[in-house]
């Protein structure tokens, strides 16, 4: 899953926290780092990709608004985030994504973020399987869980068919979708496809699929919120 990758940069440390605590609840965002001092942001927006910045503007050594124009960057979106909204207009000059009075909401921070743009907040909704020598783009919505099979996985999908690749669930778990969930060692579901729970079982189509005692309370709860 492709995350939106976030700095926060406010002189003030519950501001700082603030805004890091509503990233981390966005599972589409991901806070690289945090800075009390703009200037110290400076050399990781010069060396890594982030795509959005959460800048406080009336800050000690440099003014948000002076930093947004120091680095001049079309890469990396920018929120303001200050006590004061006299500065609206400078910040909507430089086009920032959006500006953020304090103190600032959890609601607010949700509205601010949907305004980037769909391409940078999307993700693909497909995966490249290779199985022998062939290989299958298959759409997310079309699985509806994936088996182990010894060294090999296969594939279940809503057409019947079944793609059988060299693979492992340890590592897809790791790079599917949240749509996805480990719900057994030998199975992860499309929490699409889940219509019940009974004795222990995942009811997903005509397909019962077991719930280990390690997954079981973490399935509960994230797919019936139990």
């Amino acid at each position: 899953m492709h995350k939106i990758k976030c700095i926060v940069v406010d002189d003030e440390e519950l501001a700082r926290k603030l805004i890091k605590t509503y990233i981390q609840k966005v599972d589409s965002l991901e806070c690289v780092a945090t800075f009390e001092n703009p200037l110290e942001a400076l050399s990781l927006l010069k060396s890594s990709k982030i795509d959005l910045l959460f800048l406080d503007i009336q800050m000690p050594d440099i003014k948000g608004t002076d930093f947004a124009e120091l680095i001049n960057t079309t890469d990396t979106r920018i929120i303001f985030t200050t006590a004061y909204s006299e500065y609206a207009l400078k910040g909507f000059e430089l086009n920032a994504l959006d500006y953020l009075v304090k103190p600032i909401t959890f609601k607010r921070f949700l509205s601010a973020v949907e305004r980037l743009p769909k391409q940078e907040s999307s993700e693909e909704n497909y995966i490249i399987i290779k199985s022998g020598y062939d290989l299958h783009k298959v759409l997310y919505q079309d699985i509806i869980f994936i088996e182990s099979d010894s060294e090999y996985v296969n594939y279940h999908l809503e057409n019947g068919k079944k793609i059988m690749a060299n693979q492992s669930l340890g590592k897809l778990e790791s790079i599917l979708p949240n749509t996805f969930l480990r719900v057994h060692r030998s199975y992860i579901v499309n929490k699409e496809k889940v219509t019940g729970l009974k004795n222990r079982e995942l009811l997903l189509s005509k397909e019962k699929i077991p719930v280990s005692d390690s997954y079981y309370n973490a399935v509960k709860k994230d797919l019936f919120n139990n």
